[in-house]
């Protein structure tokens, strides 16, 4: 597959059940290196204090930017990304980068992939 991209592509990722200063960690590293729907003043926030949360965000990973190293997180934190199979890629890798990943499963469809990861401090 070619490494130039036609058009963008992106990547939705999904953080539930963990502190919101995790959450943050995991996506003002992704932030950093990639174009994204949150900015710096979306906070991740916990609206009620028994019931998980659920925090999304959308990250266009046909460039990047250099990724300095991520905040350390206080626990593990597992996430789930959906996109095409090469954004997908193009996601691990960089997670690979800034964090120790684990791949704890994935679903692949005809034209998208789905995948269920646990992150760590390197």
């Amino acid at each position: 597959m070619a490494s130039e991209r036609l058009h963008d592509e992106s990547v939705s990722v999904e953080i539930s059940g963990y502190s919101k200063e995790d959450a943050r960690v995991v996506f003002d590293a992704l932030c950093a290196c990639f174009e994204s729907d949150r900015c710096a003043e979306d906070i991740p926030e916990q609206l009620h204090e028994t019931r998980p949360m659920v925090w999304l965000g959308t990250f266009e990973v046909t460039d990047s930017n250099a990724c300095p190293p991520p905040g350390r997180l206080s626990s593990a934190v597992e996430a789930d990304a959906q996109g095409s199979y090469w954004a997908i890629d193009r996601l691990r890798k960089t997670l690979d980068d800034l964090f120790a990943v684990r791949e704890l499963a994935h679903a692949s469809g005809d034209q998208e992939r789905e995948l269920h990861v646990k992150l760590e401090n390197r």
